[in-house]
């Protein structure tokens, strides 16, 4: 079902000069006495009262739109149909401009219709769309209709939820050793019932059986435990910038780089979650967000509806804030059993400071930077440059840096450099 906007109603000027070619023609006939200027300006007259009584139109639109494949590949062309059904009066002259994602370019038609819509007719058109990774909503229609004689001009919006997600399974997300108490998949450094050989030990007893050492046994007679590395579930909270720095792209038509944060937070979350590991999320820039570390259906739902609808990751930049006070409020929140995920990047030196002051205070911190500055200008290489040496200056601090260049696929990076992540 579709939902609409406020009408804006407003009259064109397509009649405007009729009025006073009727008045002009009707004076001379009178000054004149001319019977058929008189019947001219009568006719005029008509016409200009013509537009007044047509009204104006009444707008009342359903959209329907299917899509060749919801979740395609980045760079698959995925073809999109839409039909447009009238549930009010006789539509004369309706312009339909499909709200096609703001991050997506067409290939081929035009997401454009221009028609006549009797009550209860439709209309279907259908073009295409260059995927890319991501997650994609498609914004309000925009509705143009005029009435009978174009005098009268009604434009409004029309809207129906319709998503493409372009995304890859990433596989595990390998953390660093920071973990809770409770029992999962980060191996720690203290002996148990793992599965990684940690060392040997004298046997106690209330062992397990399952863990003497027999071949010692039949050997020396000796009773000896075998000790595996300890695996416990993490807390891990998401973090991404937002702020007015952030967005940056490689071009105008291009998303920016927080576009490209959300949607690793989002594949970065759901393999968390399945993982067992705690997972939250946070956000800085236009306002914050703090959705702390937990587990669940209902957890990962209200992640889902941050991610996608929150104002904090609109695609428009915010207005500048102090970075000070968006870092203060995340510092105070995290406690000392989490590590974090920070999603930048990097396009000042802030987040690398403030990932080194919470590493350095006890938080484990990694960092996924997708990389936007690949599109060969002078200023994109000084960027690229100056991006290059945070980098450095992150990992010269004993902090894993994902360096993901957004046009690969996330899971291939990921598993290319998944041995920082279990430093």
């Amino acid at each position: 079902m579709s939902e609409e906007d406020e009408e804006d109603v407003q009259r064109t000027r397509r009649w405007r000069g009729m009025t006073a070619l009727a008045l002009f023609a009707g004076g001379v006939g009178v000054l004149t006495n001319r019977p058929l200027v008189l019947l001219t300006a009568a006719v005029w007259v008509g016409y200009a009262a013509y537009p007044r009584l047509t009204g104006e139109p009444s707008v009342e639109l359903e959209i329907e739109r299917s899509l060749s494949d919801d979740a395609p590949g980045h760079g698959d062309v995925v073809e999109v149909e839409t039909t447009v059904r009238n549930k009010s009066g006789f539509l004369t002259d309706l312009r339909f401009v499909d709200g096609v994602p703001p991050t997506l370019s067409v290939a081929e038609g035009t997401p454009r219709k221009a028609t006549a819509l009797r009550p209860r007719g439709a209309t279907t058109f259908s073009y295409k769309l260059t995927a890319k990774r991501g997650r994609h909503s498609f914004v309000p229609a925009t509705v143009v209709a005029r009435n009978l004689s174009g005098s009268v001009e009604v434009d409004t919006t029309a809207f129906e939820k319709t998503v493409i997600e372009c995304a890859a399974d990433i596989g595990d997300v390998e953390l660093r050793k920071q973990a809770s108490q409770y029992t999962g998949r980060v191996l720690t450094d203290e002996g148990g019932s793992g599965v990684e050989f940690h060392g040997t030990r004298e046997y106690q007893p209330g062992d397990s059986i399952s863990r003497i050492d027999w071949k010692r046994r039949a050997q020396s007679g000796e009773l000896i435990t075998l000790e595996f590395r300890e695996e416990r579930s993490a807390k891990v909270l998401l973090v991404i910038d937002a702020r007015q720095e952030a967005y940056v792209a490689s071009g105008e038509d291009e998303p920016s780089a927080v576009t490209y944060s959300v949607f690793a937070a989002d594949q970065l979350f759901q393999s968390l979650l399945a993982s067992r590991d705690s997972v939250g999320l946070a956000v800085v820039g236009r306002e914050d967000v703090w959705l702390p570390p937990s587990t669940g259906d209902e957890h990962k739902t209200r992640a889902r509806e941050i991610l996608t609808k929150s104002p904090a990751l609109v695609p428009s930049p915010p207005r500048k804030r102090s970075d000070e006070d968006m870092f203060k409020n995340l510092m105070k929140r995290l406690d000392s059993s989490t590590q974090v995920i920070f999603l930048s990047p990097l396009a000042d030196d802030t987040v690398v400071e403030k990932a080194r002051r919470i590493d350095a205070h006890g938080n484990a911190v990694s960092v996924v930077s997708p990389d936007v500055t690949t599109d060969g200008s002078a200023g994109r290489k000084l960027a690229q440059v100056e991006r290059e040496s945070r980098l450095s200056d992150l990992r010269q601090a004993g902090i894993p840096v994902v360096d993901w260049d957004v046009e690969v696929p996330l899971a291939k990076v990921l598993a290319h450099t998944r041995e920082q992540w279990s430093k």
